[in-house]
């Protein structure tokens, strides 16, 4: 690994977050605690929190490694809700793999998630140089902002009607508030002052914005090789998103595609056959251009914050990371 200074890659800080992660809970009994918790780290991912993290203590002045145990805090806590959350969803896969609760059973995943919520406070806790309650202040702040968001996710599948900015309130919570605790850590440990945190959160909720945005408009434009999961898949849950609500909103009353859309936001799932469909009326409604226009505008807004950080190599990386989020294609 190369040295970790201020102009530290991509690839050092996301060798450094493996590392860190390969040495957490290896304990090896009871088996059935431990095993899962491991099958959670080593599945993966592209660590886009804690990287998150160590770039905003390098926009700083410090150095990643002093930065690493929040790192771990971060992408630990993630993986937390995600096994949680796959519990919630029903969900039998988590990137090409059998969910934990699937592998094993709810109990277990259950426990398992609980062990790993514990370890992201005991990270965090082995930060030095910082104020602790600070700290743990803003990821406190991070889990209740982020339990609302799956609370109002679960709320929004019975409710028969949802706005475009309801929507927009629930993924800050439940997507950004997380992004934007990444940030500000790395802040806190870099040495940010208010103003500085103030954006770090800024950049955090327009980044969260565009992320989860671009996040829907995949599920149905992405090219199927490469998304890896099946194109339409929202539509055919009959999930609320972006792009359902926002088809709903610019649908004329007693229109055709107000009903056709309706449907789906009363709990009608679509068929594979109907995706097709659906995406051709979103793209003629104008949807689809709404949606890659808004990631657009979150993404200049998420880099105009970023530009308050002190100009060097981490904050050109930091907003390279932000531009790829957006931009990405799977």
């Amino acid at each position: 690994m190369s040295d970790l200074g201020s102009e530290a890659s991509l690839d050092d800080l996301r060798s450094l977050v493996e590392s860190g992660l390969s040495g957490l809970l290896t304990e090896q009994e009871p088996e059935d605690l431990y095993a899962p918790i491991r099958y959670v780290l080593e599945g993966g991912g592209k660590r886009i929190r804690p990287i998150l993290v160590l770039l905003s203590a390098q926009a700083f002045g410090a150095d990643p490694r002093r930065a690493l145990p929040a790192a771990l805090a971060v992408e630990v806590f993630h993986n937390f809700t995600l096994v949680h959350d796959d519990i919630m969803d029903h969900a039998s896969t988590r990137r090409g793999r059998p969910t934990v609760h699937t592998r094993w059973d709810e109990a277990t995943a259950i426990l398992a998630g609980d062990l790993m919520m514990g370890e992201s406070y005991r990270l965090l806790g082995q930060l030095d140089a910082v104020d602790t309650r600070e700290v743990l202040a803003v990821f406190a702040r991070m889990v209740q902002r982020l339990c609302e968001g799956q609370a109002l996710d679960k709320a929004f599948e019975s409710r028969p009607a949802v706005t475009v900015d309801a929507y927009r309130d629930m993924i800050y919570r439940k997507t950004g508030a997380l992004i934007e605790c990444a940030l500000e850590l790395g802040g806190i440990i870099g040495g940010a002052d208010e103003v500085q945190r103030a954006a770090l959160r800024e950049a955090g909720y327009h980044a969260g914005q565009a992320f989860q945005i671009q996040d829907d408009l995949l599920d149905l434009t992405a090219d199927s090789a490469g998304w890896g999961k099946t194109i339409g898949g929202d539509l055919m849950e009959a999930k609320k998103t972006f792009l359902l609500l926002s088809a709903v909103e610019r649908s004329g009353a007693d229109s055709d595609d107000a009903r056709f859309f309706g449907s789906v936001v009363a709990g009608k799932a679509l068929g594979e056959r109907q995706i097709d469909e659906a995406r051709d009326r979103m793209d003629r409604l104008g949807v689809l251009s709404e949606a890659r226009d808004t990631v657009v505008a979150e993404t200049e807004l998420a880099l105009a914050s970023l530009r308050s950080l002190p100009l060097s190599g981490a904050r050109s990386i930091l907003e390279t990371l932000i531009l790829q989020l957006a931009g990405r294609s799977v």
